[in-house]
């Protein structure tokens, strides 16, 4: 079975050139609940968001290196959304006086006819999956819960089968570059959330 993608990021507004702190976790299915029920008093006063996304991984693969790695996605709730690209960085774990991941985030709206352009420019579809859950706010604080399923027939997201009998949870910021405080902030956050869910700074690197 392949990995989940280390990034599930619902189709917001455009943010350009910013950095992403991320800590990541997972709960699993019989404890969503509580989980959920846990950050309805520690965020924002409001109704959490829904969203329901299929996501596209796109490579360029050169003579050496590493593959050139993009995402498209699409909001299957809202159809005539725009979609959205979205480049990662490469995670920048090594300094250990962060609390979090951080690494450069790209993200534009674009037409729907996105993936017959990346496959113009030379871009082979990777794997694809949904994400279905919720987004919570507190400040600038983003916490997403999402069940990930594998399409089982490329292209048909009616057809899908869960990746695993857990949900990923993901505290993300979005920032300016040199903003490392806003890690503090996610480090505060994250331990209210225990013992439910452990977020930590993963090394997506390790999961491959």
């Amino acid at each position: 079975m392949e990995a989940p993608p280390v990034t599930v990021m619902p189709v917001t507004g455009g943010t350009i050139n910013m950095m992403e702190y991320l800590l990541q976790g997972s709960v699993l299915d019989q404890s969503l609940d509580s989980l959920l029920h846990r950050l309805r008093g520690l965020c924002d006063n409001m109704e959490p968001e829904s969203f329901a996304d299929h996501e596209l991984v796109y490579l360029l693969k050169g003579q050496q290196g590493n593959p050139f790695i993009l995402r498209a996605r699409r909001s299957l709730a809202h159809p005539t959304a725009p979609w959205h690209l979205r480049y990662l960085g490469q995670p920048e774990v090594g300094d250990k006086s962060r609390h979090a991941l951080v690494r450069n985030c790209v993200d534009v709206a674009a037409s729907h006819s996105l993936p017959d352009f990346l496959n113009e420019m030379g871009f082979r579809m990777d794997h694809e999956f949904v994400a279905k859950g919720h987004i919570f706010r507190k400040g600038a604080l983003k916490m997403v819960v999402s069940k990930l399923s594998r399409v089982l027939v490329p292209g048909n997201t009616d057809n899908t089968e869960p990746l695993s009998l857990s949900y990923l949870v993901e505290l993300s910021v979005l920032a300016p570059a040199g903003q490392d405080t806003v890690s503090e902030d996610m480090r505060s956050f994250a331990e209210q959330l225990k013992p439910l869910v452990h977020l930590e700074k993963i090394d997506p690197k390790r999961l491959m």
